[in-house]
């Protein structure tokens, strides 16, 4: 694989960046950022220029010159209407990021600064007298919506489901499963179960994402760090009990839901640890967070009448070889169950981005009046 690309995933805290040349990994790095230092930004969305500064200070550090990167790829962030894929992030692109209609996150800031380190290449390219052009992209955007229709319709229109998932990753996993198996990514039917701080299960067919939950809006399994689908009529009585603001229930719900409201951490590894020590209650925990997770993944293979070919774990917590047994267990009625732990999103990033200097990728460009409901239903794909 030939080129040099730049990958950019931005956290709240941090910016993680990786440098790969002709295929390799040269470095990846997660830069922090201090308490201190970013109390001075009201939002996130302020914090590009000093991110900047950071990423092309540490690029120096390591001997990277600007003209030498050939392609920048970034964490794709919360905008919507989009399929998966890789696109181009044009000035609209731009635009839907910096106004941040879908959420204002950390990740809609790293492909703000794609393109603005895209500009500092091309401006050094330049000047050195190279013609080539280096361009920004982000991957597999997490609300990528291509659900079946049916799968949108909530209990009241009012609350149409959506997709908010690990789309980078998930889709990465299932292309690995199939170059290992001999198969090509869009032939397999695959469910997989992202599982970490936030959970999102995901049901690959034809190589688009039919049907997921909301990770992050409170749809789904429990997880580390939040709650998941939980009783409508309890949350509403919360709601009006006058004890909480609007704020502090969606903080209950995802931040300080899951393993978090019900041990005060969201480490893992204590929790299990506590039920490896004897801890009933622990134990308990586990055996209800692998459930969960597992009524998830049986419920999506209904989408497609149980025609699954695989059922994939991933995520930092699918590690956790004891955890993913339980799971497995209970799922490998539908389909056989492969392991893929850990997120891996720079190396997804960057692979995206090889398919792209390749030419093995057909780029897409975002369109804000995408329609919605334009994929065929369920019955329709069986």
């Amino acid at each position: 694989m030939a080129g040099r690309i730049l990958a950019i995933n931005t956290g709240s805290t941090s910016t993680k960046i990786g440098y790969y040349d002709s295929g390799t990994k040269v470095f990846e790095e997660n830069i922090f950022h201090s308490t201190e230092k970013l109390s001075r930004y009201n939002s996130v969305m302020d914090q590009g220029h000093m991110r900047l500064v950071t990423i092309t200070e540490f690029l120096l550090s390591k001997g990277i010159r600007l003209v030498d990167i050939d392609l920048v790829m970034a964490r794709s962030g919360l905008v919507t209407p989009m399929e998966t894929g890789v696109y181009e992030i044009t000035e609209i692109l731009e635009d839907a990021l910096r106004a941040c209609r879908n959420g204002v996150h950390a990740c809609n800031l790293a492909g703000l600064l794609a393109c603005d380190i895209a500009v500092l290449v091309n401006d050094a390219r330049k000047e050195a007298g190279i013609p080539d052009i280096c361009k920004a992209y982000m991957a597999d955007p997490p609300m990528a919506d291509e659900m079946l229709p049916e799968a949108k319709i909530g209990g009241i229109p009012e609350f149409s489901r959506r997709p908010l998932c690990h789309a980078l990753n998930s889709r990465a996993v299932v292309r690995h499963y199939a170059l290992a198996n001999g198969r090509k990514p869009g032939d397999v039917t695959a469910i997989v179960a992202h599982i970490g701080g936030g959970t999102s299960v995901t049901l690959h067919r034809g190589g688009r994402i039919i049907d997921t939950n909301d990770a992050h809006g409170g749809d789904g399994p429990l997880s580390t760090e939040r709650a998941g689908t939980v009783p409508a009529f309890p949350l509403v009585d919360m709601c009006f009990s006058g004890r909480y603001t609007r704020d502090e229930v969606k903080k209950k719900l995802v931040g300080n839901g899951g393993a978090v409201a019900y041990f005060g951490t969201n480490d893992f590894k204590a929790i299990v640890a506590k039920a490896d020590a004897g801890d009933g209650y622990a134990r308990l925990f586990l055996e209800g967070f692998c459930l969960s997770i597992a009524k998830y993944i049986a419920g999506l293979s209904a989408d497609v009448c149980g025609k699954v070919d695989v059922i994939i774990l991933t995520g930092g917590i699918a590690h956790n070889e004891a955890l993913m047994e339980k799971i497995s267990r209970r799922v490998s009625f539908i389909a056989p169950v492969a392991v893929y732990p850990g997120g891996n999103e720079m190396d997804s990033l960057a692979e995206n981005g090889y398919s792209v200097l390749s030419g093995e990728t057909k780029v897409k460009y975002y369109d804000p009046e995408m329609s919605e409901n334009r994929f065929l239903s369920g019955s329709e794909l069986l």
